[in-house]
């Protein structure tokens, strides 16, 4: 049965996870990474990969820029960049240029908060300010710019429309709200981005964090407000309890909305990349590219996948696995051993099995593990 709800319009993606992950402890991609995730991502359907960020010359991004360039090109990326004043800004784009950046999005602090800490000012007409003559620079040097708000979500009403307004009248192109620390409930993200899209010739980004687990619910409420693009990252790597998890995002855009536009195979291959190469390793990751994602130990579910399923397992390049313990059932074995070419008595096996896991304290069993055993049982 299908009862996809149509979006007013399919949203187009951009990955951050070249970018946001610079600031989660720990993770430092190289450029061998780096090239590996942005030509699957674009595989994939990703139309920008935001890598590195630069506030100045000798930029330690760098390296991961230039990957990024020379496997998709300047067109299908975006760069970063910080801005605290103008002669900042100035030396920013001078390193960008150098670079051959042709999409910019620029970091701008837009709560009393955060602009306070970051520019020394909490004052709105400083913000515009700031923002108006960043925006004109970018554009006069003929990048594409877009402009953040940064801790957006918790920005009041009366100080993010002025600003995002003022951006937009500069000449900026794309608003990214950057929901920078987790506030929003979906209904309230549709609140304020319907008051961003009502701004005349705007076009509206939502990226958001997921340390209250509402980051794909929050993106998708955005782009039925209206928003245009959605900033996910790959298994959600990124700080503050990370970012919109691109699988578990494009599954919903096609499970939930019926969008197929996306080639979802490459997304299991993308996670363990991203895991590897972040040096996070094969921690527990919620969603549809995980190693435990299709993995079952009741024989119905085994046999009879597309009853429990919301997508195949081969839609994102996963594979359905059996993992057991001490549940053993011959249906379990004989799912284990088809088409392996070993033959045993399948009852007398299970039993012999069952009675070496207790003993040997229910180590986790696989297919590949239960065929070893079954070899192992032969010759014995």
């Amino acid at each position: 049965m299908e009862n996809h709800e149509k979006l007013p319009v399919p949203p187009r993606i951009s990955d951050a996870t070249l970018r946001d992950s610079a600031h989660m402890a720990g993770v430092e991609f190289g450029p061998k990474d780096a090239a590996a995730i942005a030509g699957l991502l674009v595989r994939t359907g990703v139309e920008l990969v935001e890598v590195g960020m630069v506030s100045g010359p000798d930029s330690k991004d760098t390296p991961l820029v230039e990957a990024v360039h020379e496997t998709v090109g300047p067109e299908r990326s975006m760069t970063l960049l910080v801005v605290r004043d103008r002669q900042q800004v100035a030396r920013a784009l001078d390193e960008a240029e150098r670079l051959g950046v042709r999409h910019i999005m620029y970091s701008i602090p837009t709560s009393e908060q955060h602009a306070k800490l970051k520019l020394g000012s909490p004052s709105a007409k400083f913000l515009h300010a700031l923002a108006r003559s960043a925006i004109g620079q970018a554009k006069e040097r003929g990048f594409h710019v877009t402009f953040s708000g940064e801790d957006g979500a918790r920005t009041p009403r009366e100080r993010l429309v002025p600003y995002v307004t003022a951006g937009f009248e500069a000449g900026a192109d794309r608003f990214r709200l950057a929901e920078t620390v987790a506030y929003l409930s979906p209904w309230q993200m549709e609140t304020v981005i319907a008051d961003l899209t009502a701004i005349d010739d705007s076009e509206v980004e939502i990226h958001s964090h997921n340390m209250l687990g509402m980051a794909v619910a929050n993106s998708l409420a955005a782009v039925r407000a209206g928003a245009r693009w959605i900033s996910a990252t790959v298994d959600g790597i990124g700080e503050r309890g990370g970012n919109a998890p691109l699988a578990e995002l494009l599954a919903s855009l096609r499970v939930v909305h019926g969008d197929t536009r996306f080639d979802l195979t490459h997304l299991t291959e993308l996670s363990r990349i991203a895991l590897k190469g972040s040096g996070l390793g094969e921690a527990f990751q919620a969603g549809p590219t995980t190693p435990h994602a299709f993995a079952y130990e009741l024989p119905g579910q085994l046999s009879h996948p597309e009853a429990y399923e919301t997508l195949p397992a081969e839609l994102v390049g996963n594979a359905r696995e059996l993992r057991v313990r001490t549940r053993l059932a011959p249906a379990l074995v004989t799912w284990a051993l088809a088409d392996s070419g070993i033959f045993v008595d399948v009852d007398a096996f299970t039993a012999w099995l069952a009675d070496r896991q207790e003993q040997a304290g229910g180590p986790l069993l696989d297919r590949d593990a239960i065929r070893k055993a079954a070899i192992d049982f032969q010759s014995s």
